[in-house]
């Protein structure tokens, strides 16, 4: 059974514990609505680690469009009757006021990365994210922990910062998960309609299919798609297209 932690002061009591102290520790941060592409972080962890912690906490300084945020599905039943089946040893599911008892008067900026691709479209985006993951990383001290490569350049962001600020947790990426038809899990795919669900699957076909970044965007934007970049950087393609108001991104290596 997991067991589920709220407060930050009792967490630091259970980490401070021996079983806790000489053990290897896995963490997997989250948003909630967990699907099979979190559950794969998961059972990386569990394979790598004596102990597995997740967390769920739906961040709302990453939030620049407060619709998406009043939006972001919430499901912890059913997370939680995952998180029991997969064996999980601890949820940290904390609280706005216990992650930011500052109410944000902090915050964690990085000045290169984070301003290209989703961060030019979403500003204060990645400052949010990277606030909140250094947060959880202090409060946890995990040995290692797992981000799926959906979001690629989250995880180049998150690793850099943890190698900046010297923290004590090797960031761990972990393929990214798709559905039968080719289209990257994610918690918002739900939002869209059965129809456009169909739809979605040509915006990672095309970025499978070696096109130049122009024509990629010619063709999704021809077949309703409003698209936000289509980029390469270095060995990848990158992508992130609104559907139905949904907006969906992902990458894959060429």
């Amino acid at each position: 059974m997991t067991k589920i932690i709220k407060t930050v002061s009792e967490f630091l009591i259970i980490r401070e514990s021996s079983n806790y102290v000489n053990d290897s520790v896995g963490f997997v941060p989250t948003m909630g609505a967990l699907h099979a592409g979190h559950m794969a972080l998961i059972k990386k962890s569990k394979e790598e680690n004596d102990i597995t912690v997740v967390s769920i906490f739906v961040n709302p300084t990453q939030f620049n469009d407060k619709s998406d945020l009043e939006n972001y599905p919430i499901t912890l039943t059913e997370d939680l009757q995952k998180l029991n089946e997969a064996d999980v040893d601890f949820l940290f599911l904390p609280n706005y006021n216990e992650l930011y008892a500052d109410n944000y008067k902090y915050s964690v900026t990085e000045n290169e990365l984070s301003k290209k691709l989703c961060g030019a479209f979403r500003p204060g985006h990645f400052d949010g994210v990277l606030t909140v993951v250094l947060k959880l990383l202090n409060i946890v001290r995990a040995n290692f922990a797992y981000f799926g490569e959906k979001d690629y350049q989250q995880y180049l962001l998150i690793k850099g910062m943890a190698e900046s600020f010297f923290v004590n947790t090797e960031i761990v990426s972990v393929p990214t998960v798709r559905d039968k038809d080719g289209l990257a899990l994610s918690s918002r795919n739900v939002r869209l309609s059965k129809e456009n669900r169909v739809k979605a699957t040509l915006f990672p076909q095309l970025l499978n299919h070696s096109v130049v970044p122009e024509k990629i965007r010619a063709m999704l934007e021809e077949d309703g798609f409003k698209v936000d970049y289509i980029e390469i950087i270095e060995d990848r393609i990158f992508g992130a297209v609104y559907l139905e108001g949904v907006r969906l991104i992902d990458n894959v290596k060429i």
